[in-house]
């Protein structure tokens, strides 16, 4: 039976940081609230149900959260976790307390949003740079090992989500990390000197790209190629993943799109420096978004309740229409048929995400649909059975 994962984001809460780049008190809700309907038939701003505009440094909060996940067949939640070097952290008090507390009493790993931290990644204040760097990422074998000591607590946490005994660990920019074999093989190794059987290592790949494999930000540039995905993942298990978590949004907005669109996208972007709203259809993109690879042993997919980064992006987003309750559990059944002949271990789906409510991928209950997404997943787990 399939194995849901859910990405969390730690962000609801106030931080000294936040406060210095988007003012005193913000929080992912900041946006959310605020948004705003940029066409016709655009449904926002997308508020909260059953946990209202929530703060992450209470318990009740999180234990309700567990208990909504538990019910609609989630196993546990994946929570981004933020290093950038040298002890550098944001967001991180959320998971520090459930760690500690042993509440709840629900499975989690950890996923390592290895990116810097800028000024991006919502609204700015007005006269603001857009594109600032709060928080560089930075990579060294000394910190690799602070790095691995820091997490230690909760890999040997029983909460911890293992697959083949082995905790898992997942990075987001697999190929940002310099040398990453051997940042792999160290890791190994400090997780065997302490009693564990080792690190199951899961790495994000997109399955196609503008760039070569295993380029990031560099090589030559090229349309997006829609049938080499096993190139993509079998890069990154060569070099030493255990597994490879596949999405498969970008494929389908490319194979939506056509050669011709996107080439007239792009020159309108880049060359006129005039950006827009990008809008897809979600049937369109739930019917492109997964491959024949998918299906092998040792790739996870991903699917996605919702995508609408308006509250973050404004009339730059892709925004994704006719998201439903319904189109979900589809794709929940589908995704579910892909990984039913694998080891029963190896049956994982993400998703994303739990409460990514800025970028409009969530699973709480919300005015629009109330629990409507967590009961479609719950639907599929018993279509299953």
């Amino acid at each position: 039976m399939a194995r849901f994962i859910a990405f969390y984001l730690p962000q609801y809460h106030p931080t000294s940081v936040n406060d210095k780049y988007w003012g005193k008190g913000f929080t992912e809700w900041t946006n959310v609230a605020k948004a705003k309907p940029l066409f016709r038939g655009h449904h926002q701003p997308h508020i909260p149900a059953d946990l209202g505009f929530y703060d992450l440094r209470l318990p009740i909060v999180r234990e309700q959260q567990a208990e909504l996940a538990r019910e609609a067949g989630i196993e546990g939640f994946c929570y981004w976790h933020y290093w950038f070097g040298n002890g550098k952290q944001i967001l991180e008090k959320p998971f520090e307390e459930v760690l500690k507390s042993g509440r709840p009493d629900f499975p989690f790993c950890l996923g390592w949003a290895n990116e810097p931290w800028s000024t991006k990644s919502w609204t700015t204040q007005k006269g603001q740079d857009s594109n600032a760097v709060i928080f560089e990422q930075l990579y060294s074998e000394e910190d690799y090992i602070k790095h691995f000591e820091y997490i230690l607590p909760a890999l040997k946490d029983k909460r911890y989500i293992k697959v083949d005994g082995k905790p898992l660990f997942y990075i987001y920019r697999p190929l940002s990390v310099p040398n990453v074999e051997s940042f792999i093989s160290l890791w190994q190794k400090l997780a065997v000197d302490n009693g564990l059987k080792g690190i199951y290592f899961v790495a994000m790949s997109m399955n196609t790209s503008f760039r070569p494999i295993g380029m990031i930000g560099e090589g030559k540039f090229r349309f997006p190629p829609l049938d080499e995905a096993g190139k993509y993942y079998r890069h990154l298990l060569d070099i030493g993943f255990d597994a490879v978590n596949s999405r498969g949004n970008s494929r389908a907005e490319f194979k939506i799109m056509g050669r011709i669109r996107l080439a007239v996208r792009l020159f309108i972007i880049k060359a006129l420096g005039i950006n827009y709203i990008k809008k897809y259809k979600q049937k369109d993109i739930n019917k492109y978004l997964f491959v024949p690879e998918d299906s092998w042993e040792n790739v996870f997919p991903t699917i996605m309740p919702n995508w609408d980064r308006s509250p973050r992006s404004g009339k730059e987003a892709v925004v994704y229409t006719g998201s439903t309750p319904a189109e979900f559990e589809k794709v929940a059944k589908a995704a579910s048929e892909i990984v039913k002949n694998k080891q029963p271990e190896h049956q994982i789906i993400f998703i994303q995400s739990w409460n990514e409510w800025g970028e409009g991928n969530y699973m709480e209950p919300d005015l629009e649909y109330g629990h409507g997404y967590l009961t479609a997943l719950k639907n599929s787990i018993q279509h299953e059975k």
